[in-house]
């Protein structure tokens, strides 16, 4: 598949004409995993700057995932059986993958900014192994999504998921660990080499000593134990005193705005954008200035930066739409919603083990740098598991209820799938909806018109002896609508987003 380049010339000044249905599915499918055709055809009209804002309203005002039964386990109310235990910790993770996932298909900009997130502060659960720290974890993500992100990064390294992860339990004031000293500037807020030295990473990782306790009993919250801290004078990024946890996430952001804003702002703007954006043939520098100028002047709030973005010309831009290759979980996602498909729990969690399959796996990313996305979703073997495990979806689908392929091609072509006798006029929108933005040619539009005609006579399309066909009423239109999705799956455009 060709690699986009970034040509996106366009500015952060607000995007003014009313949004059609490209523009409105653009927005759907960024901010969130996508959303039906009778969601994004209620957008359709109105101006990106209501309909962001009445987005980011949402996320802001939204309440975490109920916590389960189980957020304060620890590990005395397991059974004392190991095979029992491990079996009832396998059911409890399965149930909170499956609500975090639902949550991912109703929840739009909230999570899909947790899951960003995820992939931003890594931890992997089988590296901690703890379903109590995974709540809190998740919690946290949640809560801090769309809020300020200096909080978010004071919060995120005491989370006991973190702490395990990084070896923050282990990071005692007579014998420092600099693993979580280190990534907190290399990975989380600066940048690697950004704005430190080796020096400071040691000085930081004795201040952030003292978060060693514990517990006897094994999965409970970590606590600050005062006599594990170190206590004397440190230096950090220039600033010498007896510095302690919270002092660091001052420090840093006092001395180091601008290096974190840049950072961060090039983050969102890669996985919100353009996986591009160091090209010097693009905007994407100017853009990414702009965003950090607001994430300075706002404290760190996130909320003013991604409203800035989303409401841009830039964001809207021919040259942003279809650039970003899919996820697993969006190209699974982004296709149930899409359709308007029923589905069941059964549906969702077999989507989950298939990202799973396909290097995505809820919760685990494979190394503390995350997913990398893009290009490497599409290598030779993910690119085969991702055509076999779409068709197989749709093809349930199909068997659960063909008549709903016929509702969708409804849906989308409203009257003309009421009255038209020509399949390429109803195939046509079909295509154009489900892939961002359409086919590259028109041969390659010929070739899915064929698909979609499948082998009824022409005699009853319009030109032929008897045109009866409709998309409403032909007894074999659902297994046409079906044929030309199998299609579009394996077609390069459906990778986009």
């Amino acid at each position: 598949m060709e690699y986009f380049v970034n040509c996106n010339t366009s500015t952060l000044a607000p995007y003014t004409t009313p949004l059609d249905r490209t523009r409105a599915a653009h927005l759907y499918r960024r901010l969130g995993f996508s959303a039906s055709i009778e969601t994004i055809d209620q957008a359709v009209g109105l101006s990106a700057g209501a309909l962001v804002d009445n987005l980011i309203n949402q996320a802001i005002n939204m309440a975490p995932t109920p916590a389960p039964t189980w957020a304060d386990w620890n590990n005395s109310n397991y059974p004392a059986d190991d095979d029992a235990a491990r079996q009832l910790r396998r059911a409890q993770l399965e149930e909170w993958r499956l609500a975090y996932a639902n949550g991912m298909l109703s929840n739009n900009l909230r999570e899909r900014l947790s899951f960003f997130w995820s992939n931003h502060f890594v931890t992997e659960i089988d590296v901690y192994d703890c379903n109590s720290f995974l709540y809190y974890y998740i919690n946290c993500l949640q809560r801090n999504s769309i809020g300020n992100f200096k909080t978010f990064v004071s919060e995120i390294g005491l989370t006991s998921a973190m702490l395990y992860y990084l070896d923050g339990v282990y990071n005692n004031g007579n014998n420092p660990n600099e693993n979580y000293a280190r990534e907190l500037y290399e990975l989380f807020t600066l940048g690697d080499g950004n704005g430190y030295t080796e020096m400071d990473i040691i000085e930081t990782a004795k201040a952030l000593t003292g978060y060693v306790e514990r517990g006897e009993l094994g999965c409970e919250a970590v606590a600050f134990n005062p006599e594990r801290f170190d206590a004397g004078s440190k230096t950090i990024l220039g600033q010498t005193g007896n510095w302690g946890y919270d002092d660091v996430i001052d420090i840093l952001f006092q001395q180091r705005p601008n290096e974190i804003a840049q950072f961060i702002s090039r983050k969102l703007y890669e996985f919100f954008v353009h996986p591009d954006s160091k090209d010097a043939a693009n905007n994407a520098q100017t853009i990414i200035d702009g965003m950090a100028n607001t994430f300075v002047a706002n404290n760190f709030e996130l909320a003013p930066v991604l409203s800035q973005l989303f409401k841009s010309q830039h964001f809207f831009d021919d040259e942003a739409i279809g650039v970003i290759i899919k996820s697993p979980f969006d190209m699974y996602f982004n296709f149930l919603k899409e359709s308007g498909f029923s589905y069941n729990d059964t549906n969702v969690s077999e989507m989950v083990n298939y990202s799973g399959l396909l290097s995505q796996r809820l919760f685990d990313p494979f190394d503390v740098a995350g997913w990398q996305r893009d290009r490497t979703w599409i290598n030779t073997n993910f690119i085969i598991g991702r055509w076999l495990t779409i068709e197989s979806i749709i093809e349930n689908f199909y068997q659960a209820d063909n008549e709903q392929f016929r509702a969708f091609g409804l849906a989308i072509t409203g009257n003309d799938g009421l009255t038209s006798n020509n399949p390429d006029v109803i195939a046509r929108p079909i295509i154009d909806f489900v892939l961002p933005k359409g086919l590259l040619t028109e041969p390659d539009y010929e070739k899915a018109f064929a698909v979609f005609r499948s082998d009824i006579d022409e005699t009853y399309y319009e030109g032929g002896t008897t045109p009866s066909w409709t998309l409403a009423i032909w007894p074999q239109a659902p297994f046409q609508v079906y044929l030309l999705l199998q299609y579009l799956a394996r077609e390069p455009e459906f990778q986009l987003k």
